[in-house]
């Protein structure tokens, strides 16, 4: 071997042609051979490995060792020609010495290549790009653009040599001595014919704007900077403007309003994070546009992992734009893994927590905009309180509904509810319907009106399936009004009315509306709960909304399930409807079937009403001949 003297040092003048490892050639094979469908990423990947070089020789310097060219800027270059087919990435940070040329480059230094070479195995031809990287095999990612790889590189020792590292990825590799280097590395791609579209600047400033927007050292594309924008959730709250953050989430969200709300939080337990989170102006879902996507990236020290990461929120939680960085996540750990993974699963818990946390302290400090806040956002957590067991019992606290106590369009939580619920109430009651004034017209609030309990108005289908799920909250049981089986015991709205039929006429009356009504009942019985309306429809295996749910999901508007009739033995068409089955009118059985079918519709059942219209000129042809 030669030798010969540069800078006052004697170094090696041979070239050295080396064979890559067996596990490399494996490597290799697969990097270059495999069919990736996301080869871009590979950029990611060199740029990370350039910032780590970077932080290296950072943290070198703090420790006060000699740096050669300590002097130089810590940045990243990267250096196109569409002529020559070229891609070069330059660094000013640590660089290679020799040994570590050939131990990080040429020979499996690390266990976790061994990993991901068997990984890859177990899994046949289904090949993850994302795991590249998750093993610390990155920088094998140029072959999958490269048909050679050429690297320039000088190690911050002041006694280090500049040299040269190439190869085709064939089976081998070269080391030999170069000229006098600045301290770093500068790694030349020769990209395949396939992957010309790499050496445009367009196409590099894409993919770093995507994935390396908020590396922490500046990136230039032919001498331009292109990440210019700052990892805000890095920084101190109190560094921030707020149109510093305005500016960043139109640029995260792709926005151009400014958000509703933001969350900025730092953690380091249970887990390491950093946090920064956006309620949009609008909810597109409920203009039609269709089920949003998740909008939250997960970044590992300020690289990104995953774009619109799917699994570290609740889906119920997709409405939100923003920033997750935790440095305990593996750099690329895989799609597969992030359902799995049980760190993810803690992050998913930490964040969403303090989410939720944080709008349950914008209900008492910001009521008004919490309430513009809840008008376009309530149906994301109704349907995180009906599957997101996790966090139910918090997410029912944010809940917010009218009720009879309220004026219209003011709202209250369920825990303002039992906050002034009457001492020997031991019941939420709720009452469904499609509006307000349909509910307030309707007979089901009757005897709560009667007594003095306030009844809370849901007016979607989602609040009962919520309200049936939970069964109770904060100890009190949550009963709908229109229970069949209400428990008003000790609550009847007062003593029987003299004015009501003798018991047994009502014994006699119920009977035959149960003859006369068929299947379309299960039971008829006087009604403990009915003040000023003749009849009133009750659910036997449930409540009406449920029933009114199942129509409109079946799209079954001709059936309607059998229901339980309540008279009001004291109202004055049910006494007259007596008289007229004791005189055997033949009339009462059409006004029997009316009374049934008026009931149903204030019930807000669906009913088909071709037969309706035909008894209701039966019933307009009596009166106008009296």
């Amino acid at each position: 071997m030669n030798f010969i003297l540069i800078g006052g040092f004697v170094v090696s003048a041979a070239v050295e042609t080396k064979e890559f490892q067996t596990e490399i050639r494996q490597l290799l094979d697969i990097v270059i051979h495999s069919l990736y469908t996301e080869r871009e990423i590979f950029l990611r990947e060199l740029i990370s490995n350039s910032a780590d070089a970077m932080e290296k020789l950072r943290y070198t310097q703090l420790t006060g060792q000699d740096v050669y060219q300590k002097d130089l800027p810590l940045e990243i270059n990267i250096d196109t020609s569409e002529e020559a087919h070229t891609l070069t990435i330059t660094d000013n940070g640590v660089g290679l010495t020799r040994e570590e040329l050939a131990e990080n480059l040429g020979t499996i230094a690390h266990s976790g290549s061994k990993e991901f070479i068997k990984h890859l195995s177990e899994k046949g031809n289904q090949k993850d790009l994302n795991l590249i990287g998750q093993f610390g095999v990155g920088f094998y990612s140029a072959f999958m653009v490269a048909e050679r790889v050429t690297i320039y590189t000088r190690t911050f020792l002041p006694e280090g040599e500049s040299l040269i590292w190439e190869s085709d990825g064939a089976g081998s590799y070269t080391i030999k001595p170069g000229d006098d280097y600045q301290r770093g590395t500068k790694m030349v791609l020769h990209l395949k014919e396939d992957a010309y579209d790499f050496a445009k600047v367009e196409t590099i400033q894409r993919i770093i704007k995507q994935y390396s927007s908020f590396v922490p050292y500046p990136v230039t594309v032919n001498g331009q900077k292109v990440n210019t924008v700052d990892a805000l959730w890095t920084k101190n709250k109190s560094e921030i403007t707020d149109e510093q953050y305005n500016e960043f989430y139109k640029f995260i969200a792709n926005a151009h309003d400014e958000p509703l709300y933001r969350l900025h939080f730092s953690s380091d337990a249970p887990l390491n994070i950093n946090t920064l989170l956006f309620v949009p102006q609008e909810n597109f879902e409920q203009f039609g546009f269709g089920r949003m996507e998740p909008g939250v990236n997960l970044y590992c020290k300020k690289v990104l992992i995953q774009e619109k990461a799917t699994a570290i929120l609740p889906e119920w939680l997709r409405f939100l734009r923003g920033v997750i960085d935790s440095e305990e996540l593996p750099l690329n750990i895989s799609r597969e893994t992030m359902q799995d993974s049980a760190l993810v699963g803690k992050l998913n818990k930490v964040v969403t927590t303090r989410f939720i946390k944080f709008l349950e302290g914008q209900i008492t400090s910001e009521p008004e905009k919490y309430k513009m806040f809840w008008e376009k956002f309530n149906l994301f957590l109704k349907e995180g309180a009906a599957n997101d067991f996790t966090h139910r019992n918090d997410l029912l606290k944010l809940l917010q509904f009218e009720s009879s106590n309220t004026q219209a369009g003011e709202l209250i939580t369920l825990s303002q509810y039992v906050s002034r619920m009457k001492e020997d109430q031991t019941a939420i009651y709720y009452v469904n319907g499609p509006s307000r004034e349909t509910i307030e017209t309707g007979p089901y609030l009757e005897i709560f009106r009667d007594k003095g309990l306030e009844v809370i108005y849901t007016y979607a289908a989602i609040d009962d399936y919520i309200f049936g799920t939970i069964g109770e909250f904060e100890g009190k049981r949550l009963v709908s009004a229109d229970e069949a089986n209400l428990d008003l015991i000790d609550k009847e709205p007062k003593d029987r009315s003299k004015e009501a039929l003798p018991e047994e006429q009502v014994a006699f009356l119920t009977g035959w509306l149960k003859e006369v009504l068929g299947a379309k009942v299960t039971d008829v019985r006087e009604s403990k709960r009915l003040v000023d309306s003749p009849a009133v429809v009750l659910s036997p295996y449930g409540t009406n909304s449920m029933q009114r749910m199942m129509q409109l999901m079946n799209k079954d508007f001709d059936s309607v399930g059998p229901s339980v009739l309540e008279i009001n033995a004291a109202h004055p068409m049910i006494k007259q409807l007596e008289t007229a089955r004791i005189n055997e009118d033949p009339f009462a059985r059409v006004a029997a079937e009316q009374i049934f079918e008026n009931a149903q519709i204030a019930a807000g059942l669906i009913l088909d009403p071709r037969g309706m219209v035909n008894r209701l000129n039966q019933i307009i042809e009596r009166a106008l001949a009296k």
